[in-house]
């Protein structure tokens, strides 16, 4: 039970995303509309009896005005039951509370129209986000993934990969042994089949590669080893058709045979070391959730790996969903899988875990390098997540492919100091003739990569654009 002391403590906290105030009941109907965003939102309260200065005022309240807001609420659509409660404000006066939490029937609609919060407000919510909550509420019971595989068999797929799922799973305690390896048992332990036919998720996650195409064109990954840092240019461009497993195998080996070391001297032992550019864990985080969340109702959408001179990208189809946005990623927030069945099979495996840290563990495994934190972008119907090195990492081209050492001097450039000729012939062991460092320093001045303040020995070069 709400107490004044209580109320007055809400009260002093002003209206928000999930709290409004009524000086009366005489606005019920726009309270029944704040009360339809609140479900659509993430609930909150509405007290009547306060002023707009936010005094505690109350008013006179009957059996009939309770009846009055009660048929009022009954005009939103799914109904919904908001709790109600009366807390004395002075002699012979009332506030009521209305109290609700997020609906689980969402959209709500009030008298035909959809509402929403925006701040402390309540606007009319639009089709297009409207239609979105629908596939939302719908996609709980009915989605892609639990569809009926029509036309495939448990022959159609890979039994050794869905053993291998099962006894990792039992190896890492995410599993009991049902002391069979049946591949159809297996698959109904995982709620991959249905009344003896295995779903769509089961083609996903354990098809044979020679029984995908043409069924199921969206099982596929695209990679890309640009040349530069646009898409002009391809050193390497292939596509694979797969189940889940096999796709981030082959992803995986991809960034292997493709991504450049960062070279780093060890203290103490004079020597160099070569550590990935990118974390591989991090990089097999963002892989999992691509293939684990991506929308694979978009018949022509894939997972896709590009990396460039200058970036990684890793690419799903589909956007965020449940009300999630790119901020909530970057901070605790719930696990709310689009395909629930696929990912609980990746957290069985210890592919990926089930609490919504995937993001969280990208970026503590990135800081944890020295780099960056991960940028996450939604775009033209595409999650991408992006990687980036610590520092400035030269391009391998600029209309001409750069020489090693050409890459050297910008590497060096890059450290952020403005520097002599003399001086950066020392930092890169260059015994040559300066003759040929001025070629290169011409060279990539001419191309816009780096500028010179001052002439003669009193010359400094630096990046383009550095301060």
């Amino acid at each position: 039970m709400v107490t004044l002391e209580q109320l007055r403590t809400w009260v002093a906290e002003g209206e928000s995303e999930t709290q409004e105030f009524k000086e009366t009941t005489g606005q019920r109907t726009e309270a029944a509309k704040t009360a339809c965003g609140m479900l659509n939102h993430r609930g909150g309260r509405i007290i009547f009896g306060v002023t707009p200065t936010g005094q505690v005022q109350g008013q006179g309240v009957t059996d009939r005005t309770i009846e009055e807001v009660v048929q009022e609420l009954r005009h939103i659509d799914p109904p919904a039951f908001p709790g109600i409660q009366r807390i004395p404000a002075s002699a012979g006066r009332e506030a009521l509370v209305l109290l609700m939490d997020r609906g689980s029937r969402r959209p709500y609609a009030y008298r035909g129209n959809p509402y929403r919060r925006l701040g402390n407000t309540t606007v009319e919510m639009s089709r297009e986000e409207y239609n979105r909550m629908l596939l939302e509420q719908l996609h709980s019971t009915r989605r892609w993934e639990n569809d009926i595989a029509e036309g495939w068999r448990i022959e159609d797929l890979d039994r050794g990969e869905i053993v291998r799922t099962l006894e990792e799973a039992i190896r890492r305690g995410r599993a009991d042994d049902p002391g069979t390896r049946d591949a159809a048992e297996i698959l109904r332990g995982f709620g991959l089949s249905k009344d003896g036919h295995i779903l769509r998720a089961a083609v996903a996650l354990f098809a044979r590669q020679d029984r995908l195409l043409p069924d199921y064109p969206q099982c596929l990954l695209r990679v890309a080893r640009f040349r530069g840092t646009n898409r002009t240019e391809f050193i390497d461009n292939r596509q694979f058709a797969g189940n889940a497993f096999d796709l981030l195998g082959k992803a995986d080996r991809f960034l292997r045979d493709h991504l450049p070391v960062a070279g780093r001297v060890v203290p103490n032992l004079f020597e160099r070391e070569d550590d990935p550019l990118y974390p591989p864990a991090a990089l097999r985080e963002a892989l999992a959730n691509a293939i684990c969340h991506r929308d694979y109702e978009i018949a022509g959408g894939s997972v896709g790996v590009a990396i460039y001179d200058d970036r990684l990208e890793i690419t799903s189809s589909g956007t965020l969903h449940f009300g999630l946005t790119v901020e909530d990623l970057y901070r605790p927030h719930e696990s709310l899988p689009w395909n629930p069945l696929i990912a609980g099979v990746f957290y069985r495996r210890g592919i990926i875990e089930s609490w919504g840290r995937g993001t969280l563990k990208m970026a503590e495994l990135s800081e944890q390098a020295g780099l960056p934190r991960p940028e996450i972008e939604e775009a033209a119907g595409a999650l991408i997540v992006r990687f980036r090195p610590s520092g400035y990492l030269p391009p391998q081209r600029i209309g001409h492919d750069l020489t090693d050492r050409q890459q050297e001097i910008l590497r060096v450039l890059g450290r952020g100091a403005a520097l002599s000729l003399s001086q950066i012939a020392g930092l890169i062991e260059f015994e040559g003739s300066l003759k040929v460092m001025q070629d290169d320093m011409a060279f990539l001045k001419r191309v816009g990569l780096i500028d010179v303040r001052g002439h003669g020995r009193g010359a400094r070069w630096r990046l383009k654009g550095a301060q």
